[in-house]
């Protein structure tokens, strides 16, 4: 699916080079000439991004981004003057994602669009992730909220930091946390940071519960001189 843009814009001629532009990159786009037309257009479609100039007839730049944060967190990047810093600090306090100064290369503003639509989907990608309830791999089955596993129909019985380390690791399988990463993120360095090895009990002590094999795991692995991975 064509990302969608929203220009906004009282200067037709900036418009209509943007809006070229990004429809050559593939994008889908909107424009608006006043903010009033921008925040209707905002209300009634889903965009991926907004292009807002701050100096608009009816509703400014700066109300517009404000009325659009009530109802969106559609990332926008707000058009300013050059060198005019006390736009820039109050099109970030109203809500704006970034700013891009007039005038402007139209490649600064492709680079910076695809940037934050790339990020703003792998932060979306990743809530969803953090949304599972139950996560299956296998004949292995972790439920988030009850915080059981059942293991080829039979349940598993986890101590509280085991459970942690194994919803932590198959929430992201693949990814390789180092001792020091899990030392942080479960038990969020209330032990020595000296004690990693600890880890390495709770790591043990998991695959005997879990893994068929302890000594060949299928789910927890080790990536030497690294750390541990989850593999799905």
């Amino acid at each position: 699916m064509a990302n969608r843009v929203l220009v906004v814009d009282d200067e037709k001629l900036i418009v209509k080079g943007i809006k070229t532009s990004l429809e050559r990159d593939g994008m889908s786009v909107d424009y608006a000439y006043d903010g009033e037309e921008a925040i209707q257009l905002a209300e009634k479609k889903e965009y991926d991004i907004v292009l807002l100039d701050i100096m608009l007839p009816k509703f400014d730049g700066f109300e517009v981004c404000q009325r659009i944060r009530e109802f969106s967190e559609v990332p926008i990047i707000m058009l300013t003057a050059k060198g005019d810093d006390m736009d820039k600090i109050l099109g970030l306090e109203y809500g704006a994602d970034d700013y891009i100064t007039k005038p402007f290369n139209i490649l600064e503003v492709k680079a910076r669009i695809k940037a934050i639509i790339r990020r703003n989907s792998k932060n979306q990608k990743r809530d969803l992730e953090e949304e599972k309830t139950v996560i299956s791999v296998g004949k292995l089955t972790l439920n988030r909220e009850s915080k059981r596993v059942i293991l080829d129909g039979k349940e598993i019985n986890l101590s509280l930091r085991e459970f942690a380390l194994l919803e932590l690791m198959a929430l992201h399988p693949g990814k390789v946390y180092s001792r020091e990463d899990l030392l942080s993120l479960v038990w969020s360095n209330k032990i020595e940071s000296g004690d990693v090895r600890t880890i390495d009990v709770h790591i043990r002590r998991l695959r005997e519960k879990i893994e068929p094999n302890p000594s060949d795991p299928n789910y927890v692995k080790t990536k030497w001189g690294v750390g541990y991975y989850f593999q799905s």
